[in-house]
């Protein structure tokens, strides 16, 4: 998953969200700093029973929150999202002892973005384009 860190820039930098099921998110300033949550139609809780454990599909929860407004949610986007966000310009991902590495087409030529995690990466590639450097 991609760093909290990387995902607050990205979100800062204005990444489009166009939330869907299975899309992870978190609430900074909420108390709630260390929860992740999951888009879902549906709430799934487990619970324990004599018979042995079992998956309750609930419509509602109650420490559900009411709601809140999508732009405090900030999107924890996975590796397949940010390679769709940067689209052709798209060059490679690799994989090099201690990281990742994605490359970009950038108005220069290619660039490299590196961190030890292949999400990481693409997240820094992709700020490097919504910060117009790598347009």
């Amino acid at each position: 998953m991609i760093s909290r860190d990387l995902a607050l820039r990205l979100h800062d930098a204005g990444l489009a969200w166009s939330p869907a099921n299975g899309d992870r998110f978190w609430l900074p300033d909420r108390e709630l700093d260390e929860a992740v949550f999951i888009v879902s139609d549906m709430v799934v809780e487990v619970r324990e029973r004599p018979s042995g454990r079992v998956l309750a599909f609930n419509g509602t929860t109650e420490w559900a929150l009411d709601d809140v407004e999508d732009r405090e949610a900030v999107w924890l986007p996975r590796l397949d999202q940010l390679l769709d966000v940067l689209g052709g310009r798209f060059v490679s991902l690799i994989a090099r002892s201690g990281g990742h590495v994605v490359r970009i087409e950038a108005r220069q030529g290619e660039e490299e973005h590196v961190d030890v995690e292949a999400a990481d990466a693409a997240a820094r590639a992709v700020l490097s384009v919504l910060a117009g450097l790598g347009s």
